[in-house]
């Protein structure tokens, strides 16, 4: 039983920071590049894909309460990790940080949990991604089969002559009095759009970092750009449209149908749960951690100043959206395009979702380099197999891990319904918190004199509100979450059993050069 309390030493996981040459990550984001890394997980599949069906589904124009709860939840978290990043500058995030305060079972637990956030997440974004990509090949005459353009249970109407997404019409057709019933339709089955942006979005990441961390900065430039269109727009309108906002938001907190969740304070705390995924950018932020020149000073400059932007983003741009379109109308994976739409502004629809594709392209980047860098630090413990933690010797990067996860990703996004995948990996973000926060309180009390670059505020009081938001959100998501969840860790636990804990380099200490403990 000991051996699964087992911690890895500090000073292993300082000497594998402080490791040069070709066999190692390539050292290369500054302040900024982290800060644009952030922002560009962060900015995406919340403002793009998550915010309308976020305000569909549970909370109405009160989706704004929402991303104000998940912010605050954010910011606890956040402090944690800047601690930690600045203390423990190594790839792996809360991985690693969960390996050398609780012991090698929750690290794994974490890891594997990580696998859940960041894969999901990356085939979330891309799900939202190939809505934007199929919405702005329609505006050129470009269409796919309808088996080909969304994922198995997604239900496309014959309308106009052409096959469209039933969501994205919905309104329109309500409007008109038809009923969706009566006209033909045909269901999704592969989503090869979203398969195809995967699949370059990691040939990017396996050319190097420093490409990849270029290519990102230029993409948060155009969505930020983007952005500030798309709410000067949507303004101008409201400020010469005042009844859109008055009918839109009435009542801009829905009652409760009844049930749990959907709509009513419940419904705010499940639209927390569900859009806490938009944040997770600070998060992927803290896995780059072996790849800044300065991370002692820039991780949490990074990690807080992302969440800080990124934050007042969300806020405006919700309010300016549920002011243009009803809510009811924006459960459609391409909800900003939908908002534009309703300013009558055709340069600014087509502008929308050219950036959408550009932040949402940024997103997946961010998420993908997470997951493959999780799956580098836990190849390099022992506990998945060494292909993981294989360094191209051009590119220094963890080339192998990259493409695996971006083909398993890939089918993730074609495959699994928008929806299920946003609360998938919003619970393993939640959990994924709440080990980070409950690891400081562990190492506070441990190694109260263990330097620490910076120190989150008013501990104990910023990590326990960490954990107690986190769990609070985890708790309004859906008991089919919590089942897929459960599910989904008990098969990491039997790849633990029978392959991690006997190949752990903590299994003979003497990997690490120093004794166990």
């Amino acid at each position: 039983m000991s051996m699964l309390f087992r911690t890895k030493p500090l000073e292993a996981i300082m000497g594998e920071a402080a490791e040069t040459g070709d066999h190692t990550l390539h050292r290369t984001l500054s302040a900024t590049s982290l800060i644009a890394l952030g922002i560009g997980c962060i900015i995406g599949t919340g403002i793009f894909v998550l915010t309308g069906p976020a305000a569909a589904r549970y909370a109405g124009p009160a989706v704004v309460y929402s991303f104000v709860l998940a912010a605050i939840g954010c910011v606890f978290a956040g402090l944690c990790y800047a601690e930690f990043s600045a203390m423990i500058p190594i790839a792996g995030s809360a991985y690693t940080y969960g390996y050398a305060t609780l012991g090698e079972i929750f690290a794994w637990i974490i890891g594997w949990d990580l696998v859940l956030e960041y894969a999901f997440g990356a085939a979330t974004v891309c799900s939202g991604w190939s809505g934007y990509v199929l919405s702005l090949g329609q505006d050129f005459g470009l269409r796919l089969p309808p088996e080909l353009a969304g994922t198995p249970g997604s239900v496309f109407v014959l309308y106009n002559g052409n096959w469209e997404f039933l969501g994205r019409v919905a309104k329109k057709l309500a409007q008109l009095g038809i009923d969706p019933a009566t006209l033909p339709q045909r269901h999704g089955v592969f989503n090869l759009i979203a398969f195809i942006g995967i699949l370059l979005t990691t040939s990017i990441l396996v050319i190097g970092i420093k490409e990849s961390a270029n290519f990102n900065s230029v993409i948060v430039a155009v969505k930020l750009t983007v952005l500030a269109v798309f709410l000067a727009v949507g303004g101008y309108t409201i400020l010469h449209h005042p009844e859109m906002p008055r009918v839109n938001w009435h009542p801009f907190l829905p009652p409760n149908t009844g049930k749990f969740g959907e709509f009513g304070w419940s419904g705010v705390l499940r639209g927390a749960g569900v859009i806490f995924f938009a944040y997770i950018g600070f998060d992927a932020v803290s896995t780059a951690a072996q790849e800044a020149k300065k991370p002692k000073r820039d991780m949490p400059i990074g990690i807080l100043g992302s969440l800080l932007i990124c934050t007042v983003i969300y806020i405006l741009v919700a309010l300016v959206l549920t002011a243009l379109v009803n809510y009811r109308y924006l459960n459609v994976p391409d909800s900003l395009a939908v908002g534009i739409d309703a300013t009558g502004v055709k340069w600014g629809s087509l502008l929308v979702k050219i950036g959408a594709l550009g932040g949402l392209t940024s997103t997946m980047m961010v998420l993908l380099l997470g997951q493959s860098r999780v799956f580098f630090s836990m190849s390099k413990d022992g506990l998945l197999p060494k292909v993981f933690s294989k360094i191209h010797h051009k590119f220094r990067t963890p080339y192998l891990s990259s493409i695996t996860v971006g083909l398993v990703v890939a089918v993730f996004a074609s495959t699994i319904p928008l929806d299920k995948l946003g609360e998938m990996t919003s619970i393993g973000t939640l959990l994924a918190f709440i080990i980070v926060c409950a690891g400081i309180l562990v190492l506070r009390h441990r190694k109260p004199a263990l330097p620490r670059p910076f120190r989150a505020p008013f501990s104990p009081v910023t990590p326990i509100l960490g954990i107690i938001i986190s769990l609070a959100m985890m708790l309004g998501l859906p008991g089919e979450t919590w089942l897929r969840l459960v599910i989904w860790l008990l098969i990491g636990l039997v790849i633990y059993y029978f392959y991690g804990r006997h190949h752990s380099k903590l299994s003979n200490p003497m990997r690490y050069n120093i004794s166990d403990r």
